[in-house]
């Protein structure tokens, strides 16, 4: 394959994926808690784009049918695919574009971030998905490297943010060296430099130090990223490097980038007492908007300061995750965008001004 691009998450969407959470997976305990954290993501996603929700069974399927009419959501697309659990950026299809402007997807290998969890469900869902009558996927690429989608991040003018701790770990390519990673990535994604870091992590991450959940990159050539100004802390060593790094990058065109620190909320631990991964940069990007997780903390306004100010002209709305933190992921995690022409045109119900906004707002 030749000529393909990755997209940058702002470029205009037609719909964004949910995988639901169920009782079969470990949200089981808390299930109706974090289904009203879905509801929300759903509700407000459905504002600006489509929805492809996987469901596990068909009981389920019926069930959001009903659900999501209940709350007025009109524009969502169901798929019956067993699943493990809910991680749609991870699992999901990552969407490249040829030389043509056709969407493809490159369905790597998920393996529960190194074999921690059993994922062979969730890695059989891009074959399936892609068969589904409402999309308009050129085709679906099977790729034998391990890869999720919240370990890249793209600027869309040929760099990619990524984490050595995340994509060199041992237990994803078996130890495939830095070089030879780039050489594969930078054809499939049309990427020109790899920006590694190598510090920067949250306690109780399973993933490995995804780039999605410590630094985010917006339109402007800007970085948004995790700071932490708490010395007695155990990630301010480790977050304070990885400022200094971000510092020193520099993109395609030799022009540093606008840095953004984002709050430092208070640590937030599980029922049996275990830190968890509270991030305010696992946010979605969404043709105009911004999907932001917070969590009941005293740096949550902070954030959505922040992140306005970051994103000039979108519009920041703010949902409660703490329920999503409960199982080590948050916002951006649960999420997936597919972007503008994934959808059969006959499918989509999107308003289309929406569309045309976010295209000219985040033209790269």
């Amino acid at each position: 394959m030749q000529g393909l691009k990755l997209l940058p998450e702002w470029a205009a969407q037609d719909a964004v994926m949910l995988t639901w959470p169920h009782s079969q997976t470990d949200w089981a305990g808390f299930l109706a808690e974090v289904e009203q954290t879905f509801y929300q993501i759903a509700t407000t996603i459905s504002r600006y784009a489509d929805l492809v929700v996987v469901c596990h069974d068909e009981p389920l399927k019926t069930k959001l049918t009903s659900q999501f009419a209940t709350l007025g959501i009109t524009n969502a697309h169901f798929q019956v695919i067993a699943n493990n659990d809910s991680w749609a950026r991870d699992h999901g299809p990552i969407s490249v574009i040829d030389e043509h402007n056709q969407l493809h997807w490159l369905d790597f290998q998920f393996t529960g971030w190194g074999d921690k969890f059993s994922a062979e469900l969730d890695n059989a869902i891009n074959q399936q998905l892609v068969q589904a009558e409402f999309l308009n996927i050129k085709a679906c690429h099977t790729q034998h490297l391990v890869l999720e989608g919240g370990a890249i991040e793209t600027d869309g003018n040929g760099s990619l943010l990524v984490t050595r701790n995340c994509l060199l770990n041992e237990n994803r390519n078996n130890n495939l060296a830095a070089d030879a990673l780039e050489q594969q990535l930078k054809q499939l994604f049309g990427i020109s430099q790899f920006l590694w870091l190598n510090h920067g992590h949250l306690a109780g991450d399973d993933t490995d130090a995804h780039i999605d959940t410590l630094a985010r990159f917006t339109p402007n050539q800007g970085i948004v990223y995790v700071g932490c100004d708490d010395p007695s802390d155990e990630h301010f060593q480790p977050l304070t490097a990885m400022a200094h790094e971000l510092q020193q990058l520099s993109n395609t065109d030799g022009q540093a980038y606008t840095l953004f620190a984002l709050p430092w909320p208070s640590a937030k631990y599980s029922p049996e007492g275990e830190r968890l991964p509270a991030s305010y940069a696992n946010y979605l990007i969404l043709n105009g908007a911004i999907l932001l997780p917070i969590y009941g903390d005293s740096q949550d306004d902070k954030a959505i300061a922040v992140v306005r100010a970051a994103y000039p002209g979108y519009q920041v709305h703010a949902i409660d995750c703490q329920a999503l933190i409960r199982q080590y992921g948050s916002l951006h995690c649960v999420t997936m965008q597919l972007p503008k022409g994934s959808l059969l045109k006959s499918t989509s119900t999107t308003n289309q001004s929406t569309l045309r906004f976010a295209s000219e707002d985040s033209a790269c």
